[in-house]
């Protein structure tokens, strides 16, 4: 049987905010890894520490999920700092979340950076380079969930760190294989995206915003907590996965 990590971005509330409710424990139980949401862009200690709760509950791997400071924008906003800075802040996020993953005896899985933090990454050498560098001297073996061919995956690769490359399952694709950035996502039809994820998983391709095709290398989907229907399009994907006898499983 073939396997495939099915990732989601998780506790992505901030005090008495919570996106989808109580969906995201409903999701928790049927992926095998989750980026979880480290307090710049959204998450705070105790939406944190229930979110590890439900990983551990539901043996699901834990990874850090840390964006640019922007709890106004949710991280989708690019924010103009120096590469040290935005490294420092990245640490400082990854830090908070394994101190508290240690108190419920989790490990940290992987790192996965949020929004135009990732797609500024997926760009800047500069930034990039500095953040492989210190996770070298931080924990070597902390994987990057990242975009096949990105900068940081090359970056990341040259500094001797494991990579996870990523498909989005709702997220539009352009020519160059490179997911379209928006800042407000559209409700999608959950067997429409489901065959989308399988398409890939069997083909290694996926049709772009144009209708063309083009090839994709990956070995997690991702599928995101505050998508319109997000529930729908799990219960989808992992339908059709099951059928196509691709199980789910962590890195």
């Amino acid at each position: 049987m073939t396997t495939l990590d099915l990732n989601a971005d998780m506790g992505e509330g901030f005090g008495a905010w919570r996106i989808g409710g109580d969906i995201d424990d409903r999701i928790m139980a049927g992926i095998s890894s989750a980026n979880i949401a480290t307090g710049f862009h959204a998450g705070d200690p105790t939406i944190m520490t229930h979110s590890l709760q439900q990983a551990a509950k539901h043996g699901v791997a834990v990874g850090a999920h840390p964006g640019f400071r922007d709890l106004v924008g949710f991280g989708r906003r690019h924010i103009h700092a120096a590469a040290d800075e935005l490294v420092n802040d990245v640490i400082y996020q990854l830090g908070a979340l394994r101190e508290l993953a240690a108190r419920e005896g989790l490990g940290l899985h992987h790192l996965k950076l949020h929004g135009a933090l990732f797609m500024h990454a997926a760009r800047d050498e500069g930034f990039a380079t500095a953040l492989c560098r210190a996770l070298m001297t931080i924990d070597a073996n902390l994987p990057i969930y990242c975009l096949a061919g990105s900068v940081i995956d090359r970056v990341a690769e040259a500094e001797g760190i494991q990579r996870v490359h990523e498909f989005y399952a709702d997220r539009d694709y352009d020519d160059q294989g490179s997911i379209v950035f928006v800042r407000q996502v559209q409700r999608l039809d959950p067997e429409t995206v489901a065959e989308k994820v399988l398409l890939a998983a069997r083909e290694g391709v996926v049709e772009t915003a144009s209708g063309k095709r083009v090839p994709v290398s990956f070995q997690s989907v991702c599928l995101h907590s505050d998508s319109p229907g997000a529930l729908e399009m799990l219960d989808a994907i992992r339908r059709r996965l099951a059928d196509a006898s691709i199980e789910l499983k962590a890195p």
